[in-house]
């Protein structure tokens, strides 16, 4: 619904992007600012919170095609509109002294039945609209659910674990609260039953799009997103020998066996340590990365000549060569 501060936002240059900007730049200008201001990422930063929620605003208005026409139509108008004012050179919004019209001004001439033009008042014949609809003077339109209403969103890799809650401020002023459901992914809608547009036959729904940021340790696994992977080092002789070595998981840390002879790349599945949702329950995959010293001393170097003396013979590369042949 259109708003009467939209005649002095520039809702285009508040995202960075031309008035003829398509639906994919306006996306994509949104994506890199919420996650530069996003308040996760600027606790405390008033500035960095106005700024975020001026290019929410920005993009619920510019991604809906209904309201971005709206809002490109009253700009186009000039400082001069008004939603509501007296008729040109009154003394009204749009009247003397500027160079546009209120709403009534521009759509009056639709209705006029008269000479004197405009609505008749003081019990004089009103407008007619017996042919506008056929004829049926007791014609009565359907009623009509209001339009949905677009949004998007940013949220940390931990709120997707837990699930949480976001306040999204609409082009009007309206701040709404969306449940996010744990376990959301990257790019999926949410929506939002009775957000939306007002209309004669119930409100619409808003549809979030939620983007999760990505974390240092945990990784989403693309083939199963209810797992989650880390990569865990290992020291030689760990790998070697075997060992008990701890390991961070979602919501605390457990101590996992690391079977003798273990080599890089080998996969422990810790059951029911991943996302949990209402309808699944993932593991945590733990990948065994071995480490060496980045400036091995001398006892270091003596260690691994002895060890390689007494596993000569043994080439780890065997047959790597007929593997590789196309």
């Amino acid at each position: 619904m259109a708003s009467q501060d939209w005649v002095d936002k520039d809702f285009y240059a508040t995202l960075g992007v031309s008035k003829d900007a398509s639906e994919s730049d306006i996306k994509k200008a949104y994506r890199k600012l919420a996650r530069k201001y996003h308040p996760d990422q600027n606790p405390g930063d008033e500035t960095a919170e106005k700024k975020f929620k001026d290019i929410t605003e920005a993009n619920a208005v510019l991604s809906d095609p209904e309201q971005r026409q709206q809002y490109d139509a009253i700009r186009a108008m000039g400082s001069g509109a008004r939603f509501t004012g007296g008729p040109a050179g009154g003394t009204g919004a749009g009247g003397a002294g500027t160079s546009g019209a209120g709403f009534e001004d521009i759509f009056g001439g639709l209705f006029n039945r008269g000479a004197s033009g405009g609505f008749s008042r003081g019990g004089a014949q009103g407008p007619d609209f017996s042919d506008l609809f056929g004829g049926f003077g007791n014609y009565s339109p359907p009623r009509q659910k209001g339009a949905d209403r677009k949004a998007e969103t940013s949220i940390s890799f931990g709120g997707m674990v837990r699930g949480t809650t976001v306040q999204l401020r609409a082009a009007d002023g309206e701040i709404t609260e969306v449940k996010i459901p744990a376990g959301i992914k990257d790019g999926q809608t949410v929506r939002a039953r009775g957000k939306g547009q007002p209309g004669s036959g119930g409100r619409g729904d808003l549809l979030v799009t939620v983007h999760v940021t990505s974390h240092p340790y945990f990784v989403r696994d693309e083939r199963h997103p209810e797992n989650v992977r880390v990569r865990v080092p290992i020291s030689v002789d760990e790998a070697i020998l075997g060992a008990t070595v701890e390991v961070p998981t979602l919501d605390s840390s457990v101590k996992v066996k690391v079977p003798a002879g273990s080599s890089s790349g080998k996969i422990l599945r810790l059951k029911k340590r991943g996302i949990k949702t209402k309808k699944t329950e993932g593991d945590l995959l733990v990948e065994l990365e071995i480490a060496v010293p980045d400036q091995p001393n001398d006892e270091v170097k003596a260690a691994a000549e002895a060890y390689a003396q007494a596993t000569q013979g043994n080439n780890p590369r065997a047959g790597l060569a007929q593997k590789a042949s196309l």
